[in-house]
């Protein structure tokens, strides 16, 4: 198949390029691939004619969307939208990458597919405004919800954590109180190949790994792995307060995988393993 990525140069669509040889990955990313232009980027896909577009492009610089609204919905939400009429106008399946964010993070369990998103912040209304613009535009469409990724190259917190553990600081406060599931952008280029593949198969889909943490608990796998001493003290958000309010559950359930009978997504301890022992040469 030939394949578009909007976003193509970020660690997402980095990760695309390289794991799916199977396929002809065309990485698009600005200024060629603008999709804040509608006209721009229907021609792009006209003159490309690709089999599907997965659209990885976004404005994910969480807290910035707090004082820059207009720029999140901008490209998260008008610019979503306009990948989502080319793809219809051209017949082109649609696999778009959503976020965890577009839920509040109040639940006291994993949100599932069907749960209804109450977003807290700008960037997750921006992010769940687009998903709402893909489903009114684009019959042939997946939405894929995924959460805490991180990749070769990064940026991610896996590279911020190692960065940070370079002997200067006797001690790390990482917060504890904030719980979600750690996923590797390899693991998640497995499964959106499932669907990518399996034009049959639409809709809302959560991927994340299996398995969930804090952020403390995290960062403590990761130099676990590393075999650094870094002392790492557990701390509340409270202690971290940011311009945009962090979900307390970042959970993932991942009901439709099941429904479909397809396979789970790996174990988080896993494929964080395999990511170190890769990136890190350990």
């Amino acid at each position: 198949m030939r394949v578009l990525v909007t976003g193509g140069k970020g660690m997402l669509g980095r990760t695309l390029c390289r794991a799916w040889k199977m396929h002809e990955v065309i990485a698009a990313d600005l200024p060629e691939a603008d999709i804040t232009d509608a006209a721009g980027f229907d021609r792009l896909v006209g003159e490309l004619r690709p089999d599907a577009v997965v659209h990885c492009a976004a404005f994910t610089a969480v807290d910035r969307c707090e004082t820059e609204s207009e720029a999140a919905y901008r490209v998260n939400a008008a610019g979503t939208g306009n990948v989502a009429a080319a793809c219809r106008r051209h017949e082109v399946r649609l696999i778009a990458i959503s976020t965890d964010y577009v839920f509040g993070g109040e639940l006291d369990r994993p949100c599932h597919e069907f749960d209804t998103p109450i977003p807290g912040t700008v960037y997750g209304r921006s992010k769940f405004a687009g998903e709402e613009l893909i489903r009114q535009t684009c019959p042939d469409h997946v939405i894929a919800r995924t959460s805490w990724l991180y990749g070769a190259g990064g940026p991610s917190f896996v590279h911020t954590m190692m960065a940070l553990a370079d002997g200067s600081r006797p001690e790390l406060k990482v917060v504890a109180d904030q719980f979600g599931n750690p996923t590797g952008a390899d693991a998640l280029a497995g499964h959106l190949a499932i669907l990518l593949e399996h034009p049959e198969l639409s809709g809302t889909w959560h991927l994340t790994c299996e398995g969930e943490a804090s952020w403390y608990e995290f960062a403590c796998e990761i130099f676990r792995l590393a075999g650094k001493k870094q002392r790492v003290t557990p701390c509340s958000s409270a202690e971290f307060p940011r311009p945009a309010r962090r979900p307390a559950n970042s959970r993932l359930d991942k009901m439709m995988l099941r429904l479909h009978h397809l396979p789970p997504m790996p174990e988080w301890r896993q494929v964080l393993a395999e990511f170190m022992q890769s990136e890190f040469s350990l």
